[in-house]
This record gives structure tokens, C-alpha cells and sequence, in this order.
């Protein structure tokens, strides 16, 4: 199977049980990053079965900041619903710690399962949260997450929402207690698990091997120079891998060279190459389907 999509799942199922047969997929799925509705929208168009949307991106396109706990939960329900909006295909989603306590975390799936997102990965920082590369970060006990998955999957109205557990305690605890972390959080019923940092060969081996059933591995240029690749995903179990920024750092440095042109020459003649064609970018929006409905419904009858 392609890597660079994974094989189509029938469209009338729901979001949920569409990612979830997609997981069950003997390939890996890949889970480009999307950062808003128009990534979203171009990655389903290219011909991926479903896409990611973290938090690093979220806070990226609508604060212009890095990711340190300043979004809400509403927040990311809104942004995440116009992302599922547009993609039409499964969005597994960040929802951070959950927003606070237990009953912060009951609301988060509920609205998150409102917006139409297909999953959602939790972790077990402190809130709020940093971004899971950054320094300085901390972990809440066990106990206290445990409690906050059992909200989680007690919430959820659709049994078919993927529900992942993420733990950030490697770079804090080291990689036995992330792996007692994870594995306990499975215990509780959740549907994945994806420890933060096991983005080498040897670790997500050996997490895939310790824990059964589905992980989910990242390579984030958040990281740095990472020795993670597909291929390696793939051999060492993992069930889904997500490349969580990649577009938003490759649409920004394009933004980026675009405003400096400008600013530079007074003249776009110098990236004029570069720029996708309005009957592309018209293609890709749905401009003839949206005028056709116009045309349809103001069509007078005698």
C-alpha cells in the first residue's frame, strides 16, 4: 500500500468507525498535518484517508504563537469543526490535557464529538500544557489521568470515536515509567496510545512491543533532526503516524518569501512562479460546485 495515502474506507460509516478501520488496516496510516480548513481540504484532495490536527499548528494559525496553553477548549472545538467541515474524510484531533479537571474533560469530548472530529489523543501534563518538545514540561500523576480517561470514555456518545492517551513522561520520568504510564492508561479501555518522544527506532520498538494494540508515532520538526522515518514506523508496529507541522512550516516559509518579494520589489515577478494558479486554487475550494447551487436555487419557476 502507498505511503502516501492509505486505501479508501466505505463514506457512509461515521467519522469514528472510519478512522477506526483504517487503524485495523494492515499498512500504517498516515496523518499529514493539517493546520486549518484549506490544508485540510488540499491533504483529502491529494488523496490521503485521513489527516491530524495538533495543537502546535492550532495555536500557530490563530494566535501567531507557540504553543503554550493559551487556547481554550471552545477554541479548538470551533477551529477543529470547520477542519472536519472541509476535509470530509477523518480528523483525529489534539485536545491537549482536556481542559482541566474531569468534568473539563467530559465537555471536551462532547464538544469535539459535536465538531465531527473522528478521535482525539489526551495527555497527562499539567495545565496548562507547553508543546511536548519543549522544555520545562510536567506530569500529572497517574491516579489524577486515570480518572480523566474514565471521564472521557464515559462522555463519548459515539462508541466509535477514537479515543488515544498520550504521555509525556519520557522526557520527564524516563521511558519505563512512560511505558508503565501508557500501558495502565490502556487498561482503562482506551483505543491508542502515543508516548510523546518515542521518536526513534529502538524506542517505539520497544514501546510497541511492550504495550499491545494500536500506537501512534509523530515525527514533528518541532523535535529537531529526528531518526525516525516512515518505513521504520512501519517495522516497529506502530498503527498511525502523523507529521503534526510539516505543512504549516512549508505554507509559512512560502508566505514568507511571497511578503518579501513584495516588500523588496514591488512586484510579485520574482515568486510569480510559485503561486498556484486561480483556476487550481478555484478547483480546490469548490468554486463550480458552490456557483451551480447558486444558479439552482434562485432558478425561478413559472
Amino acid at each position: 500500500m502507498s505511503a502516501q495515502g492509505n486505501a479508501p474506507i466505505d463514506q457512509p460509516l461515521h467519522p469514528g468507525a472510519r478512522l477506526r478501520a483504517l487503524l485495523a488496516q494492515p499498512d500504517i496510516l498516515v496523518l499529514p498535518g493539517v493546520h486549518d480548513a484549506l490544508s485540510a481540504r488540499l491533504a483529502a484532495q491529494t488523496g490521503f484517508a485521513a489527516v491530524a490536527a495538533g495543537g502546535n499548528a492550532a495555536t500557530g494559525t490563530l494566535l501567531g504563537a507557540p504553543d503554550m496553553g493559551q487556547l481554550g477548549m471552545r477554541d479548538f472545538a470551533d477551529h477543529y469543526a470547520r477542519i472536519a467541515a472541509a476535509a470530509g474524510i477523518p480528523v483525529l484531533a489534539d485536545a491537549d490535557t482536556g481542559f482541566g479537571g474531569v468534568h473539563n474533560v467530559a465537555q471536551t469530548v462532547r464538544a469535539f464529538e459535536r465538531a465531527g472530529v473522528a478521535g482525539l489523543f489526551m495527555e497527562d501534563q499539567v495545565t496548562p500544557k507547553r508543546c511536548g518538545y519543549l522544555a520545562g514540561k510536567a506530569v500529572i500523576p497517574v491516579s489524577d489521568q486515570v480518572a480523566k480517561l474514565r471521564a472521557a470514555l464515559d462522555a463519548r456518545r459515539d462508541p466509535a470515536l477514537v479515543l488515544c492517551a498520550r504521555t509525556d513522561a519520557l522526557a520527564v520520568e524516563g521511558v519505563e515509567a512512560a511505558i508503565d504510564r501508557a500501558g495502565r492508561y490502556q487498561q482503562e479501555g482506551v483505543d491508542m496510545v502515543f508516548i510523546q518522544g518515542a521518536d526513534t527506532p529502538e524506542l517505539l520498538t520497544r514501546v510497541c512491543r511492550a504495550i499491545p494494540g494500536f500506537h501512534l508515532a509523530n515525527i514533528s520538526q518541532a523535535g529537531g533532526a529526528t531518526a525516525l522515518t516512515l518505513a521504520q514506523a512501519r517495522a516497529a508496529g506502530a498503527a498511525a503516524i502523523m507529521f503534526p507541522i510539516a505543512a504549516l512550516l512549508a505554507a509559512t516559509s512560502a508566505m514568507e518569501r511571497v511578503f518579501q518579494a513584495l516588500h523588496r520589489d514591488g512586484s510579485l515577478a520574482a515568486v510569480a512562479g510559485s503561486l498556484m494558479p486561480m483556476a487550481e486554487y478555484n478547483a480546490l475550494t469548490g468554486l463550480a460546485g458552490v456557483q451551480a447551487d447558486e444558479d439552482r436555487w434562485n432558478r425561478t419557476t413559472d
